[in-house]
């Protein structure tokens, strides 16, 4: 028996059981209803568990050939569906466990209670008292579920199109003077492969808004395709368009070397690597795209200059170390002011912060997980990417005079949707302090 079976077996059952403890909430939700209407809403409960469970033992089984084969319809139809229906019952059983905590709690606080007080309470009293807090915690956690289940729709048919901009002005002490007012638009993540036919308007639609920002200079740090170069062909005339006097510069992703689809230790599947990144770097150049691999660049304005600097993808764990930041700065100037663009904010974190005299660094990564919740207002910001270990997974932080910009994504991978999370391009304004 293989450990996949096995594995699927486990899974299943695990499932069905949390499942069956979900319907126990539902069942307590329509035992006042008519015969038939309880019936109806009870088997309504579980032909998205069915389903759901169908497509991820699908996915499970057969994700590595739809992704050989450069399908994604199929993947992106699952995925969302299977988000869709199990975030709001997570949510449900979240309220369902804790009515049921409480449950279990005043039945032990009734256990110590003398019989004499036992006995002076009115068993019908105590029955509709107890109905009625079952009803309210399951009834809070059903709208609770309607609302999850209605951000995650918008988000899958909307929120992955709502490009907003990101404002930021940063001031340096050391910033060449020609420099100060610098405008630079970085965008990231693009993921083009996760884009289907039908987003050619909504993609033009965020080239135009980059170009009406009258950016200075254009960076792209990394993730152009989820695997292949020829995800971004369908793309290059619109990315083309982007324009900015002092250029547009890109570097790679962790997605964008294909080791997630060819095993960077299997020696026969280097020609199949190399070919892919021959036709990426080709397609970064059509796009108008600066491809910095380990080097570095000058931006000249008159007899000044700042120092670009890009890396190829570095990430903490077990994501690929092909960056060399050593490399990149051999040619470096002890005064000059420096400018980074490295894809995995890690990178930062273990290399730059600290130890490397970098103004600032642009990365991407983290989608901002594609959930969360951000009102600055309220300085309220939450996202799974911290569950995952990014400390910084989205915005602007500053550590002494190092400052780091983490940009949420243009596009989207996995999950066909953003909830919270929209996909982002940051203007940021660079000035004279």
């Amino acid at each position: 028996m293989s450990r996949f079976f096995i594995f699927l077996s486990v899974f299943s059952c695990i499932f069905f059981i949390v499942d069956f403890y979900g319907y126990q909430g539902i069942k307590q939700l329509t035992y006042r209803m008519s015969g038939r209407k309880r019936k109806f809403l009870r088997w309504l409960y579980w032909i998205p568990s069915i389903l759901t469970l169908t497509l991820i033992i699908t996915l499970a089984s057969g994700s590595r050939d739809s992704v050989n084969n450069k399908s994604f319809g199929f993947f992106y139809f699952a995925t969302g569906f299977i988000f869709l229906f199990l975030l709001p019952k997570t949510i449900f059983l979240i309220f369902h466990f804790f009515n049921d905590f409480l449950r279990l709690l005043n039945w032990i606080r009734k256990k110590f209670q003398k019989k004499s007080e036992v006995a002076s309470v009115d068993p019908n009293a105590m029955e509709s008292e107890k109905m009625t807090r079952i009803q309210f915690f399951n009834q809070v956690g059903l709208g609770a579920a309607a609302v999850t289940f209605g951000g995650t729709l918008y988000g899958i048919v909307q929120g992955k199109y709502d490009f907003r901009t990101i404002n930021e002005s940063i001031q340096f002490k050391n910033l060449p003077p020609r420099f100060s007012g610098l405008r630079i638009v970085q965008i990231s993540d693009a993921h083009l492969g996760s884009f289907l036919d039908n987003s050619f308007n909504e993609v033009n639609g965020a080239i135009d808004l980059i170009n009406s920002l009258k950016p200075d200079v254009i960076f792209f740090t990394g993730d152009l395709v989820n695997n292949f170069a020829e995800e971004a062909e369908p793309w290059v005339e619109s990315f083309a368009r982007l324009q900015a006097p002092f250029g547009k510069f890109s570097i790679l992703g962790n997605h964008d070397y294909a080791e997630y689809v060819y095993d960077p230790n299997d020696e026969l599947t280097l020609p199949l690597r190399a070919a892919n990144m021959q036709k990426l770097e080709g397609i970064h150049k059509a796009m108008g795209f600066r491809l910095l691999r380990n080097e570095m660049v000058l931006l000249e304005k008159g007899d000044q200059n700042i120092e670009l600097i890009g890396i190829e993808n570095w990430g903490r764990g077990r994501f690929s170390k092909h960056g060399d930041l050593e490399l990149a700065m051999q040619q470096s100037r002890l005064e000059a002011f420096r400018i980074l663009l490295s894809h995995d904010p890690t990178h930062w974190e273990e290399q730059v912060l600290g130890k490397k005299d970098i103004a600032l660094t642009f990365s991407g990564h983290t989608h901002g997980a594609q959930f969360g919740l951000e009102a600055p207002m309220l300085h309220i910001k939450i996202s799974p990417s911290s569950l995952f270990g990014y400390k910084r997974w989205g915005g602007l932080y500053r550590e002494g005079e190092q400052f780091l910009y983490v940009n949420r994504g243009f596009g989207f991978l996995g999950f066909p949707g953003r909830v919270g999370i929209p996909p982002e391009i940051t203007c940021v304004d660079i000035l004279k302090g």
